[in-house]
């Protein structure tokens, strides 16, 4: 009888190889500020950026690393008593600092009773060697995953969003820390103005040369707030905004132009309610999940059917 491949590699099954429990990422906000905010790449951060959208309650700056983790814990543990904890730097640009501090944060948030590893957000242009250098030997004693804000592969939409480098920086950044041996991630945003299906799909394939272990992507979402916003109150024409069926269709193009080993992590993202435009699909992140996995089943569709390498 003839075996049919995975749909996908999910990421519940990638961190099953590294822990024999269950874990979860705990969202911190480290005070961090970005180099595209701060005056020495720009001001006024990426033209979609919000960063309420994605900080829960729990992650208020004024609050310290390890008091934001012991309130993620107490939030998660009532559900899962045996569960362990990725600290998930993730607000802003978390490799952007002084090296003493930012090993101070890193080894604040390793310090926290059952905390098992580290997932640290950051830009492309933000990887300075002396700190890859001091993560390399982070890497050889727990759990370290570094996750790179790629958003796009082609420069014009990287100048639109004023995103502040090129993707030269995602490939160099991305090599660099593979080559160190740390596991690297990536995260696109799908649908940024200009972009076509097409040219969506073909990022697929540019992606899947880089050495990244995991992937990331997310539909558009118009934040209030944002000088994307107001740009799309000016010029509707210039965005795209999908509707859940042709979402869902681009997303499994995607997943087939992927290299099969790819571990993708989620599909879609949610913003606050109150924070958003459009669009607005009312669905959780797992119920977008199981009509993609139906969907693919449909048309026997499955990660890297049409990846060439």
């Amino acid at each position: 009888m003839e075996t049919r491949p995975v749909l996908y590699n999910e990421f519940p099954l990638f961190l099953k190889r590294y822990f024999p429990y269950k874990v979860q990422k705990i969202s911190l906000n480290a005070g961090f500020t970005c180099p595209n905010r701060d005056g020495s790449k720009g001001y006024g951060g990426c033209t979609y950026c919000n960063n309420q959208t994605f900080n829960p309650d729990y992650c208020r700056t004024e609050k310290s690393i390890a008091q934001q983790l012991e309130e993620g814990k107490s939030f998660f543990a009532h559900k899962y008593p045996e569960m362990k904890y990725l600290a998930y730097f993730q607000a802003y640009t978390n490799t952007y600092g002084e090296l003493e501090e930012l090993k101070r944060k890193y080894e604040e948030a390793l310090a926290v009773n059952e905390v098992v590893g580290l997932v640290i957000g950051t830009r492309p242009d933000c990887m300075p060697d002396d700190l890859l250098r001091y993560l390399e030997g982070v890497n050889k004693h727990t759990f370290l995953l570094v996750e790179y804000g790629i958003e796009s592969t082609d420069d014009e939409t990287l100048r639109r969003i004023h995103r502040g480098h090129t993707f030269q920086a995602t490939v160099d950044a991305v090599e660099r820390t593979a080559a160190c041996g740390i596991l690297t991630g990536g995260h696109v945003i799908l649908g940024l103005p200009g972009e076509t299906p097409e040219s969506i799909v073909e990022q697929a394939d540019i992606l899947s040369r880089l050495p990244l272990t995991t992937l990331k992507m997310h539909q558009l979402q118009l934040i209030r707030g944002t000088r994307m916003a107001s740009e799309y109150q000016q010029h509707p024409e210039d965005f795209h905004l999908f509707d859940v069926e042709e979402y869902i269709a681009l997303v499994i193009d995607y997943i087939e132009h992927l290299r099969p080993d790819l571990v993708l992590e989620r599909f879609v993202s949610q913003s606050p309610k109150e924070l958003l435009i459009a669009p607005d699909w009312g669905l959780k992140n797992y119920e977008f999940n199981h009509r993609v996995q139906k969907r693919m089943k449909e048309l026997g569709a499955y990660q890297g059917r049409k990846y060439e390498m």
